[in-house]
């Protein structure tokens, strides 16, 4: 997500929110349209998926959830009053994390809301820092998937780490122990662990791209499957480097387990902060 659709989401979101009785809060009305929903329908059917997480943790839920009216125009100066809740930072995060973090407004929520002091650089970093996780993540599964698929062709855990590396030499033309080095990352260490989100997603889509091909040209063998990594890779380096990216020249990442502590540990905190909305007068 760029640096300009975030300030513009932090600005909108920060135009909705509001105070009651010193507790701020958002209309859920206004919170739903900012997040993608086009059907009220549909985001009450995540609020209350929200409202069950909120339950779960011990919390009482008509306090983070508090249901109110709003009034709303209708054509030719009318009103009428529909429902509305009222929902506290917390209520918001729960609502984000239940919804479809693929969609930018959800993400960004989701990070929104977890960041207390609601600055800019603040949450542009944190969604930074999960993307990035969310990236290795997928890398794993996407690796664990071809390993399996690959096993099945006659390549075995050791085949697979050959595979593997000259795939790496073929995206990043260096080997995998001296860009290890460059990257001053443990040899121990797998080397996505310290690879920029973009490098993450080239291996990512370079091993999702092999284990596709694996299959639809029926190979078997570590030669033919060795040679299609490495060609999915060369691939993959040929549409960066023509946007001017050499992903060997870009420099180290974070160690991402530092970056998966950090964000598990704002996520626990965002957790802790169940700031209550006190309750509606009868």
């Amino acid at each position: 997500m760029k640096t300009e659709e975030i300030k513009e989401l932090f600005k909108q979101f920060e135009s909705i929110v509001c105070d009651y009785n010193g507790v701020e809060c958002w209309s859920a009305r206004e919170l739903h349209k900012l997040l993608g929903y086009v059907q009220w329908r549909n985001f009450l059917a995540t609020v209350d998926k929200a409202k069950s997480a909120c339950e779960n943790a011990g919390e009482n839920v008509q306090y983070h959830f508090a249901d109110v009216s709003k009034m709303i125009e209708l054509a030719k100066g009318a009103k009428r009053e529909v429902d509305n809740i009222l929902l506290t930072r917390y209520a918001c995060y729960l609502v984000a994390q239940n919804g479809d973090s693929r969609k930018p407004e959800i993400a960004f929520a989701q990070n929104y809301f977890a960041v207390q002091t609601r600055r800019a650089e603040l949450i542009e970093q944190r969604l930074l820092d999960y993307e990035r996780v969310q990236a290795r993540a997928k890398l794993a599964e996407t690796e664990k998937v071809l390993s399996g698929v690959l096993y099945e062709r006659g390549v075995d855990s050791k085949g697979f780490a050959i595979i593997r590396s000259k795939g790496d030499k073929a995206l990043f033309h260096i080997d995998t122990k001296l860009l290890k080095r460059k990257l001053k990352a443990p040899a121990s260490r797998p080397l996505a662990d310290f690879l920029p989100t973009i490098s993450i997603k080239a291996k990512d889509l370079a091993a999702e791209m092999t284990s596709v091909n694996v299959q639809t040209k029926d190979l078997y063998g570590q030669e033919p499957i060795e040679k299609e990594h490495v060609d999915n890779n060369s691939a993959v380096r040929d549409m960066l480097v023509s946007r001017g990216i050499y992903p060997e020249q870009l420099p180290p990442a974070e160690d991402i387990k530092k970056v998966e502590r950090r964000v598990a540990k704002e996520e626990k905190e965002i957790l802790k902060d169940k700031t209550k909305l006190p309750k509606i007068p009868e």
